[in-house]
């Protein structure tokens, strides 16, 4: 027969790596104890974490006993279990990846001549992004590569498909995009015509 010391640690270790709740039948087995001698061992367990102000509780739920936070701390566990933004994309790369999406598949010459300067570094940082893919090559002279939106790029800005890309006259209405949660956020104006002043990736 182990002593209640003894019994107190072996439970703090089977609620932790259990997972789920822990059945009082089920640890007075392992402990080859009475059922009421765990559950008050529990109770008393669940009183000094509490007094002692813990980080951790322990909760009862339909018999077992299980560890869980403390709620007070809810904005803390928030804060380290939301991903961290990724930086926006540049006022050149949403330019690009607009026409990217509109115009698929479609050639850096053609999207060059749209924006009237060059895209290749642009472009290049879509793909590293997984925002851009090449769809193969296009039947032209010289046979350049062909640039599609992928899957992530669906997925970034809360689309299902192409199909639901807003109408070709709302690029105003187009949205950034960050990494909290794959979807299109903050609004933000893309203007064809004007000059960028960087070919930030």
């Amino acid at each position: 027969m182990y002593n209640d010391k003894v019994m107190k640690s072996a439970l703090e270790s089977m609620m932790f790596v259990w997972g789920e709740p822990l059945k009082v039948k089920d640890a007075a087995e392992v402990l080859d104890a009475d059922k009421k001698e765990i559950k008050e061992l529990l109770l008393s367990l669940q009183r000094e974490y509490a007094m002692r102000g813990s980080g951790l509780r322990i909760r009862e739920v339909d018999g077992a006993f299980q560890f869980v936070t403390h709620g007070e701390n809810e904005i803390f566990i928030e804060k380290l279990c939301t991903p961290v933004k990724i930086r926006k994309l540049s006022q050149a790369a949403l330019e690009v990846l607009a026409i990217i999406a509109y115009r698929q598949p479609v050639t850096k010459s053609e999207i060059d001549s749209i924006r009237g300067i060059k895209s290749e570094r642009v472009i290049d940082g879509l793909m590293n992004k997984e925002l851009v893919e090449v769809a193969g090559r296009s039947e032209g002279v010289g046979r350049p590569l062909l640039y599609r939106t992928t899957a992530e790029f669906l997925k970034k800005f809360g689309f299902t498909s192409i199909n639901e890309l807003p109408d070709i006259t709302d690029f105003d209405e187009l949205q950034d995009y960050d990494d909290e949660d794959g979807k299109a956020h903050e609004q933000l104006s893309i203007n064809f015509e004007g000059d960028a002043d960087s070919e930030d990736k």
